[in-house]
């Protein structure tokens, strides 16, 4: 790998929190590649979309050659209140679980 990421490096998404283990670094530009893709791969898809069966991300750097392996290791249950101030729609109120 050309980039500054190692074999074995890795960071930790929960919820919207990102967390490294203590004194790792992670390139800029490989984050931002990934980042767009980890509130999709946070969420339940369908079986046959591509996000739940695709889980290698390619360094954005062509020369590299690095891959990035998104792995879910748990789950969890938010309810909308607590991730966002933005009220329900009354007719949805009713129907949030969770």
């Amino acid at each position: 790998m050309v980039c500054n990421h190692q074999v074995g490096d890795y960071f930790e998404l929960s919820g919207e929190n990102l967390s490294l283990p203590d004194g790792q670094t992670f390139p800029l530009y490989s984050l931002a590649a990934l980042l767009p893709l980890l509130p999709a791969k946070q969420r339940e898809t369908h079986p046959n979309d591509w996000m739940t069966t695709d889980m290698e991300v390619a360094c954005p750097d062509p020369l590299c050659g690095g891959r990035f392996k998104i792995t879910r290791v748990g789950q969890s249950t938010f309810r909308h209140g607590e991730v966002t101030r933005v009220p329900l729609p009354a007719a949805a109120q009713g129907r949030e679980t969770g």
